[in-house]
């Protein structure tokens, strides 16, 4: 039995909940015919249903006008890597920054706080794995979060002694690298997204390098992440999908986790479902893990086939805390950072990130090479001699328009 070969499919415990959901099939889609000017996009409905196209259609947060304008632009696109091509209307953003959405992954450090004093090896993989997976819950949503401003930070303190900070390094490709740390571990990732415009979905591609090391085990732990896909961002009601395999590598033994996150089937089926094993470095499983991305994941000992161990039980590692209801995000940025972009171009200008150095390593990713940023540990510096400074600097701000910028006033520019 090869158990690593067999865990897309499912073995033992996890097959009949694999053979049930395949036998569901993909999410109800049906093309909107009936809408002209739209013919052949799909409207998929993870509820399934027996609502028309046409109906299910207009049930998204688009009016009839912004859809139609929306439409006229994006069509020509079909197929292409939108990531830094158009402008988005604002309607599907949220406020905040992909900075700040990379910041959430701290939420549940305790878990790494368990994995860092955990004794047994497998155990702390499941630690580990539950808190890489406790992030879907903040992808689910259907907003998207702006493109950051080149040169642009996010720093988060005081939470479990996490020190967070997170610079955005290029706005074309949008490229972001982010560092956190405490006493227990340090965090680093250099994220770059890839996509896909479909007509009425986006298939979304994580190329980018993920590595933590536990500082009291002394392990150093990759990830590589499942693509996503974006459904009915023109019509129908937005949802989010991450069909396919989390890889956890542990690298300093070998061991890993893997998991397999469960396509939506008709009705639903099988939806934010998570299911796999950690497996030691002979590829023998030691524990199962499954649950349900936006809201727990447990875990259980098993046999040398994946069986749960007789008398052991299945516990919960993960939950989920409860989310804000009614959110309303309505926010405008991107025009402004492309208007400093032709103009630091048309100077020559080249930027330079201040916290994080690019180096001279290339990561493969599955979906291609990703150049690695690390940080240089200078904002430390920075902050030390803020914190002991002990006169602020006053500034005249009455005549002053927001600028956000690090690169120059795009007044003074433009003018």
């Amino acid at each position: 039995m090869d158990p690593i070969g067999d865990q897309k499919q499912g073995t033992g415990f996890f097959a009949s909940i694999a053979s049930t959901i395949s036998g569901f099939g993909s999410a109800m889609s049906k093309s909107v015919n009936g809408l002209l000017g739209y013919e052949g996009l799909e409207v998929i409905n993870p509820e399934g249903g027996t609502d028309d196209a046409e109906v299910e259609a207009q049930k998204g947060r688009w009016k009839q006008e912004d859809r139609d304008s929306y439409w006229r632009m994006m069509q020509n696109y079909i197929g292409s890597d939108i990531t830094s091509m158009v402008t988005l209307p604002v309607l599907i953003f949220e406020p905040m920054t992909m900075l700040q959405k990379m910041a959430e992954l701290m939420e549940y450090s305790y878990l790494l706080e368990l994995a860092d004093e955990c004794e047994d090896p497998d155990m702390r993989l499941v630690y580990a794995a539950a808190w890489f997976i406790s992030l879907y819950y903040a992808i689910q949503r259907t907003w998207k979060p702006f493109n950051p401003i080149l040169g642009e930070t996010y720093e988060m303190v005081n939470h479990c002694g996490i020190t967070f900070i997170a610079e955005q390094v290029s706005h074309h490709p949008p490229m972001s690298a982010a560092h956190a740390e405490n006493e227990h571990f340090v965090y680093d990732i250099t994220s770059k997204l890839k996509t896909k415009f479909l007509g009425n979905s986006v298939d979304i591609y994580p190329v980018g390098r993920t590595r933590l090391t536990l500082k009291k085990a002394g392990v150093v732990l990759d990830l590589v992440p499942p693509p996503s896909k974006a459904n009915n961002i023109i019509f129908g009601r937005t949802w989010v999908d991450s069909p396919g395999e989390m890889i956890l590598t542990n690298l300093t033994t070998g061991d890993k986790v893997v998991l397999y996150f469960q396509p939506c089937g008709w009705f639903g089926a099988g939806r934010y479902e998570v299911d796999g094993y950690v497996y030691n470095a002979e590829e023998e499983p030691k524990f199962l893990m499954t649950g349900k991305c936006n809201e727990f994941m447990s875990y259980q000992p098993c046999d040398s086939e994946g069986e749960p161990i007789p008398g052991s039980e299945l516990k919960e590692v993960w939950r989920a805390a409860d989310a804000p209801k009614n959110d309303k995000f309505q926010f405008t940025l991107e025009e402004r950072q492309r208007a400093e972009k032709r103009i630091r171009e048309a100077n020559g200008d080249e930027f330079k990130p201040k916290w994080f150095d690019l180096t001279n390593e290339t990561a493969s990713t599955p979906w291609g090479d990703l150049e690695i940023y690390k940080y240089n540990g200078k904002y430390e510096q920075h902050r030390t001699a803020v914190d002991s400074s002990d006169s602020i600097g006053e500034t005249e701000t009455s005549s002053l328009e927001f600028n956000p910028w690090q690169y120059n006033n795009l007044s003074d520019a433009q003018s």
